[in-house]
């Protein structure tokens, strides 16, 4: 699922010369769903189609270049997901990082480092590990939540036409009203032109963030959380399987007629339902959503009362219950 043709007229040769190196091309086969995708859940049967880790960071790769031509801050944000591991966020789930979702960052500079095609291309443009291995440095690639920034803005957009919610037409009209301002705090920020168009992408974002913490996706996430624990605990699958790719990892996993019959079950789940006495999870996650900026006007919060009434309501909306599914 790309959208690259829209974020940027071409594709820089910066990109060009990193995007094949082992590291980046491992990630085409991790998932931006966080293995949702393989349940029978309806609310992801509306899936279009694969959109991988590397789908994600060569498009916020892209959005980089179109509004700065800088190619460390270009190259960050490609480099933002290398150390993803397979299900992404499932493995902040098992290391207790529900909330936050940052534990399995930290590899990123040492996966660069220790790429000789990386850093073969890094070295042909002038540029070291260090310049390019942290894109929190830079606003336009990364920023505070709820701002907007090519991170946030790549994965709303590519999930909103992913889950058959939105339209490369309307992708292409959020693009082009797109401009780089300064915001309430003087820090560079992406923001939008007009208020109608910031306002229907902060709905499109908000649409997302509920169903990134839907019970649908809570659950998932959890439950596989515990399979691939439990996977690694009994010797099924070795924890360095988990920074492979999602097809070797699932045919090492699924090699063991045990635990084959434990994912049968899992991709079986189609339907969240109460939890009995006993039984049953609550699951917490982080809640996701973007408060975009309208250049010269303000916040969507501060211009639109029920964009506000609806964020707050998301925002204090309780994932206390119990979670169970069949």
């Amino acid at each position: 699922m790309r959208l690259w043709d829209i974020y940027a007229p071409e594709i820089p040769p910066c990109v060009r010369a990193a995007w094949e190196a082992p590291a980046m091309a491992r990630i085409m086969r991790v998932g931006m769903n966080c293995g949702c995708e393989y349940t029978s859940f309806p609310l992801f049967a509306r899936l279009r189609e694969g959109y991988s880790r590397f789908d994600h960071s060569v498009g916020a790769a892209l959005i980089v270049w179109r509004f700065t031509r800088d190619e460390r801050q270009t190259l960050a944000a490609l480099f933002h997901d290398i150390a993803t591991p397979c299900f992404a966020h499932v493995v902040d789930f098992m290391l207790g990082d529900s909330m936050k979702q940052e534990a399995t960052e930290g590899a990123t500079a040492r996966i660069i480092a220790e790429s000789i095609d990386l850093q073969s291309a890094l070295t042909r443009m002038g540029l070291t590990t260090d310049d390019v291995a942290d894109y929190h440095r830079f606003p336009i690639a990364d920023n505070d939540s709820p701002r907007l920034s090519s991170d946030r803005l790549e994965y709303t957009l590519g999930n909103f036409v992913n889950y058959r919610l939105g339209s490369r037409a309307q992708v292409r009209e959020f693009m082009d009203d797109l401009i780089v301002t300064q915001n309430e705090d003087g820090e560079t920020e992406l923001a939008f032109m007009h208020a109608d168009t910031a306002r229907a992408f902060a709905r499109a974002a908000l649409q997302m963030g509920e169903i990134y913490v839907s019970p649908e996706a809570r659950f998932t996430m959890h439950t596989l959380s515990e399979l691939l624990r439990e996977a690694i605990a009994q010797g099924a699958i070795a924890d360095q399987d988990l920074w492979g790719t999602e097809d070797a990892l699932l045919k090492a996993l699924c090699a063991h007629p045990q635990w084959r019959e434990r994912w049968r079950r899992f991709c079986a789940y189609g339907r969240i339902v109460p939890a009995a006495q006993g039984r049953g999870h609550v699951i917490y996650s982080k809640k996701r959503y973007i408060n975009p900026l309208v250049a010269g006007v303000g916040r969507v919060t501060e211009i639109d009362e029920a964009f506000a009434q609806a964020l707050a309501a998301f925002l204090n909306e309780s994932q206390d219950a119990p979670l169970d599914a069949e």
